[in-house]
C-alpha cells in the first residue's frame, strides 16, 4: 500500500526506535535545520548592520538557494553516483567549516560568498537525504516518515528565529553562527552512524556525467508522477511567491497591525505547517494521496483568498492557519510522489531537477511579485496568490488521473509509472557507442545531442591534458 495503515499518533515516533538508520538521518536532518534557521536570522542581521542596504541583504538571500538551481540542473547525478554518506558527511562537515570560520569575517563580500558556499554544501545534502528515506523505512512507514521530517523542518522553522532574536539581544551574531557549526558537526557524527548501504538499496547507473544529466531531466518529464509534481508545484510556488512577498505589507500597511502582527502571521503560517505536516500521514491512510494532494492545495487557496479578505488579522489568522495546514500536507505529498516515482539509482537526480526547477521559479516570481505588490497593493496580491493555488490544485486534479483514488491500488500504480519511465529511459537512448543516429535510424532527441556533445568535448580535453607537451 501507498499510504501506511492507521498508526495510532502515541506510536508513529517510535519509528525512530523501529528503525535506528532514520532515527540517525531524522535527528541530524532535525538538528542542522534548527541551527540553520539560527544562523539565517544573525546573517541577515550582521549583513544590513554592516552595510544598512536592502541590496547586500537580498545578494544574502540570493546565496541560500541559488546554488540548489545550479547543482540541480548540472550536478544533480552525484547525488545517485557517490556515496550518499559520504556527500552527507561532507556537505555537513562543509558547512561546520563556514559557520565556524563566519566569526572572524568581517567583510560583507566575504560573508556573502562563505554563505554560498554553505548553499552548495546544501544542494548536496537535501536531495541525498530525501534520495535515501526510502531505503531507511519500511515501505508502510514512508509516509509516516516523511511526514515526520516535515514536521520537525516545519517546528525548526518556527523556534529557530524566535531563539535567533534572543540571542541577539545578549550576544553578538557570532554565538548563531557557533550553535549552527556545532548542529552540523553533531549532525555529521550522526550521519556516520548510518552504514553506507542503508541509505542506497542500489548500485548506480551512470553513462557519463551529462548523459547522466539528461536522463534525470527526461525521466521527470516522462515519469507521472515526477511530472505532476514538476508541474503542479511549479505553479503552487507562483502563489507562494506573491503570499511571501507581500505578507509584511499585508500586515504593516493592510492590516495596519505593526511588526505585531507580522510577527503573528509568520507564528501562524508555522504552526499550519507543523499541523499539516503532522495530521497528513493518517489522512493519507484514509481517503488516499490523489485526494489528499488536491484537497490540500484547494485549503491553501481558500485560506489565503480568505485571509486577503478578512477585514481584521485575528480572522487574517485563523485562516492562514488553515492554508498553511494545506501547504504541509502537500510538501509530504510531493516527497511521496517523488520518492516512489523514480527507482533508487535514479531518485536523487530527481529530486535535484524538480528542486532546482522549484527554486528557480520562486526566485523569479518573487522578482515579479515585488513590483506588482507595489502597483496592486498587498490585499490584491494574495487575493491572486490564494486564486493561483485553486488552479495548482486543478492541474493536479488533471495531472493525477492515473493515480487510483483507493489508497490499496496506489502503490502499484506508481511502481508500474515508475517502470515505465525508466524502461522508455533505457530503450529509447543509445548506447555509449552511437552518436548522432539511434539504432533504428532515427535522429537523436536534442537533449541527447547535446549531452553527447558535452561529453565528447570533455573526452577530448582528457586526452590531450595527458598528451606530452
Amino acid at each position: 500500500m501507498l499510504a501506511s495503515p492507521r498508526v495510532e499518533s502515541t506510536s508513529r515516533l517510535g519509528l525512530l526506535r523501529r528503525s535506528p538508520s532514520f532515527g540517525y538521518v531524522f535527528l541530524a536532518t532535525a538538528g542542522s535545520s534548527f541551527g540553520t534557521y539560527i544562523a539565517t536570522i544573525a546573517l541577515v542581521v550582521s549583513i544590513y548592520d554592516l552595510t544598512d542596504s536592502s541590496v547586500w541583504v537580498a545578494a544574502l538571500l540570493i546565496t541560500e538557494f541559488l546554488p540548489i538551481v545550479v547543482i540541480g540542473l548540472l550536478l544533480g547525478p552525484l547525488v545517485d553516483r557517490l556515496s550518499r554518506r559520504r556527500l552527507m558527511i561532507g556537505s555537513d562537515l562543509v558547512r561546520f567549516g563556514v559557520f565556524a570560520a563566519l566569526p572572524f569575517v568581517e567583510s560583507p563580500a566575504a560573508i556573502v560568498a562563505l554563505a554560498a558556499v554553505a548553499g552548495v554544501a546544501t544542494g548536496f545534502f537535501i536531495p541525498a537525504a530525501n534520495a535515501a528515506i526510502p531505503n531507511l523505512v519500511p515501505d508502510e512507514e514512508l509516509v509516516n516518515a516523511n511526514s515526520l521530517l516535515a514536521t520537525a523542518e516545519t517546528l525548526a522553522w518556527m523556534i529557530g528565529p524566535v531563539v535567533a532574536g534572543a540571542m541577539l539581544v545578549v550576544w553578538s551574531p557570532s554565538v548563531p553562527y557557533a550553535v549552527n557549526a556545532v548542529t552540523f558537526l553533531v549532525s555529521a557524527g550522526l550521519v556516520a552512524r548510518v552504514a553506507d548501504s542503508k541509505l542506497r538499496s542500489e548500485d548506480p547507473i551512470t553513462r557519463g556525467h551529462w548523459r547522466d544529466v539528461a536522463d534525470g531531466v527526461k525521466l521527470v518529464l516522462t515519469g507521472r508522477p515526477l511530472r505532476t509534481v514538476l508541474i503542479v508545484w511549479n505553479v503552487a510556488l507562483l502563489g507562494s511567491a506573491a503570499i511571501n512577498v507581500a505578507e509584511i505589507g499585508f500586515a504593516k500597511d493592510t492590516l495596519d497591525t505593526g511588526d505585531l502582527g507580522y510577527g503573528l502571521i509568520v507564528a501562524a503560517s508555522g504552526v499550519g505547517l507543523a499541523l499539516g505536516s503532522f495530521l497528513v500521514a493518517p489522512a493519507l491512510g484514509k481517503v488516499g494521496l490523489r485526494r489528499n494532494y488536491v484537497g490540500a492545495l484547494v485549503l491553501m487557496g481558500v485560506g489565503w483568498g480568505a485571509a486577503a479578505l478578512s477585514p481584521t488579522i485575528w480572522l487574517a489568522v485563523l485562516f492562514i492557519i488553515g492554508g498553511a495546514a494545506g501547504n504541509g500536507a502537500a510538501v509530504v505529498c510531493n516527497r511521496l510522489l517523488v520518492q516512489r516515482g523514480a527507482p533508487d539509482q535514479y531518485r536523487g537526480r530527481a529530486l535535484a531537477t524538480i528542486m532546482s526547477t522549484n527554486y528557480a521559479v520562486l526566485g523569479l516570481t518573487m522578482a515579479a511579485a515585488g513590483v506588482l505588490t507595489e502597483i496592486y497593493g498587498p490585499r490584491s496580491v494574495w487575493l491572486a496568490g490564494g486564486v493561483v493555488f485553486l488552479v495548482a490544485a486543478l492541474v493536479a486534479l488533471v495531472m493525477t488521473r492515473w493515480l487510483p483514488i483507493a489508497a490499496a491500488a496506489e502503490h502499484d500504480a506508481m511502481e508500474a509509472s515508475a517502470e515505465s519511465a525508466v524502461a522508455a529511459l533505457v530503450n529509447g537512448r543509445p548506447g555509449p557507442a552511437l552518436s548522432a543516429e539511434v539504432a533504428n535510424g532515427t535522429p537523436e532527441p536534442a537533449l541527447e545531442r547535446i549531452a553527447t556533445l558535452l561529453e565528447e568535448i570533455e573526452e577530448r580535453r582528457a586526452l590531450e591534458s595527458r598528451r606530452p607537451s
